[in-house]
C-alpha cells in the first residue's frame, strides 16, 4: 500500500518496454456508512463530509512499534514462512516525525505527540516490508476498534532512500487526518483507460487484483466526502500516473506528476477543518444553564466545565441537529480524552453520561454537522 507521491526512480520499477510503474497507497477497506432514506440529501452530504474528521483540538498520539515480537509471518510463494517485523531505524522514524511536524507547522488546531506505549496511542505505526504504505482514514482508527497490537498505519519500504519519501509520510498522515485520495475526486473529470490501468497495476511493484485497483484508482468516491468542487492534481493525496493510463483530460495522457509537498489547496483544506485554536474564546459552561451554539455546518465551539460537586452528570445537545461532542479532562496541563458521543444520522441528541469530580477541569468540544433550524441548537450539562 505505497504512496503515490514519491516519484524518484527508487520508488518505481520498469518493465521490459521501459515503462515506469509507481508504487501506490492501498487503503484498507472500511465499512461504508449507509444513511437511511429519511435523511435528506443536504443533511446526508454534511454528515458524510464531517463524520470521519476529528474534533479540532484533539491530541493525536502516535507510537512506533518497538518490540521484537511486533510483526507478522508471511507466506512466501515457495510455501515457507518468513517473519516481517513492524520495527525500524531511528532515521526512518525521523522522516515520519518530520511529516507530523510539517502538518502541524501549518498552524492547525490538532496536536501530535509521540508516546512510548501503544496503550496511549490512537495512531500505531509499523514498517512491515512488503506490506506497502497505508493508513485508515480519520476517526476509523478508533471507531473500527482496531486492536492495540495492530497497525493503523504502515510504511512498507525504506523512507530514508530519497528526500521525496517525506511525501509518502505526509500522504499517509493526511489519511489519518480524514482526507481521501484526490485522484478519486468525482470532480476530477479523469477518464481512465481502464484495461491499461488494470494491466499496469497487476504488475510489480503493486501486483494488485482488479478489485484492489478498482477500490484505489478507478472508483470515484462520494462527492459528499470531498471538500469543494475543485480537483487538485498537485495534492499530496494524489497519485502520479505513468503515460497511457489517463484518456482525459488530454494534457495528462503522457502522465501526471504532482508537484510534491503540500499544495496550496492541501494547506487551505486542512486549516478549514482544523483552524488554529482560540483558547481565549472558550467559555465556562455552568451547570443547568443551556447555551445556544450558533454554528454553521462544520464549525465547533469549546467550553470549560468546572464541576462544583463530584457526582454523575449528563451533558447533552438540544435541537434538531447532528453533532459530535467530545469531553476531555485536563490532566497536568494536557487534555486527555474522557468520553464522547456522535448523534449524526440518528433521531436523538448527543449525550454523555459520566461522573465528574469537583476540583478538576474539563473541556467540552462540540462540532455541528447539520442543523434543521439555524441557531436553534443548544448544549447543557446538569
Amino acid at each position: 500500500m505505497e504512496n503515490a507521491t514519491a516519484i524518484d526512480p527508487a520508488n518505481v520499477t520498469a518493465n521490459g518496454a521501459g515503462t515506469t510503474h509507481y508504487s501506490y497507497c492501498n487503503l484498507p477497506v472500511a465499512p461504508e456508512r449507509i444513511l437511511g432514506p429519511e435523511i435528506h440529501e443536504n443533511r446526508a452530504s454534511l454528515i458524510l463530509l464531517f463524520s470521519n474528521k476529528w474534533v479540532n483540538g484533539t491530541v493525536l498520539r502516535y507510537y512506533f512499534f518497538d518490540k521484537e515480537t511486533d510483526g507478522n509471518n508471511v507466506m512466501l510463494t515457495n510455501g515457507t514462512k518468513q517473519w516481517r517485523t513492524f520495527t525500524t531505524s531511528e532515521a526512518e522514524k525521523e522522516v515520519v516525525r518530520k511529516a507530523f511536524t510539517t502538518w502541524k507547522n501549518l498552524g492547525i488546531g490538532l496536536e501530535f505527540k509521540e508516546v512510548r506505549s501503544r496503550d496511549e496511542a490512537e495512531i500505531r505505526i509499523g514498517f512491515m516490508r512488503g506490506d506497502g504504505a497505508w493508513s485508515y482514514i480519520g476517526r476509523d482508527i478508533i471507531d473500527l476498534n482496531i486492536g492495540r497490537d495492530d497497525r493503523t498505519m504502515n510504511f512498507g519500504w525504506d523512507l530514508t532512500r530519497h528526500p521525496r519519501e517525506l511525501d509518502t509520510a505526509l500522504h499517509e498522515i493526511g489519511h489519518t487526518l480524514g482526507f481521501p485520495h484526490e485522484h478519486q475526486n468525482p470532480y476530477a473529470g479523469i477518464v481512465w483507460d481502464e484495461e491499461a490501468v488494470y494491466a499496469a497495476l497487476s504488475q510489480p511493484p503493486n501486483s494488485w487484483s482488479r478489485d484492489k485497483t478498482y477500490h484505489n484508482i478507478i472508483r470515484k468516491i462520494a462527492a459528499d466526502t470531498v471538500q469543494g468542487s475543485n480537483w487538485d492534481p498537485d495534492s499530496v493525496m494524489h497519485y502520479p500516473f505513468e503515460p497511457g493510463l489517463i484518456k482525459e483530460p488530454p494534457q495528462y495522457r503522457n502522465g501526471l506528476t504532482p508537484a510534491g509537498g503540500l499544495s496550496e489547496r492541501d494547506q487551505n483544506w486542512i486549516k478549514n477543518f482544523y483552524p488554529p485554536l482560540e483558547p481565549d474564546k472558550e467559555i465556562e459552561l455552568k451547570v443547568a444553564e443551556s447555551v445556544k451554539l450558533n454554528l454553521n455546518p462544520g464549525e465547533q465551539k469549546d467550553f470549560i466545565i468546572k464541576p462544583k460537586a463530584s457526582r454523575n452528570y449528563e451533558i447533552r445537545t438540544f435541537g434538531s441537529s447532528d453533532t459530535v461532542i467530545v469531553l476531555f479532562e485536563n490532566v497536568k496541563g494536557e487534555l486527555r480524552y474522557f468520553k464522547g458521543d456522535d448523534d449524526s444520522g440518528e433521531d436523538r441528541n448527543a449525550l454523555i453520561k459520566t461522573r465528574l469530580r469537583k476540583g478538576r477541569s474539563y473541556v467540552l468540544r462540540v462540532r455541528l454537522y447539520y442543523a434543521n433550524h439555524a441557531g436553534e441548537t443548544a448544549v447543557m450539562y446538569y
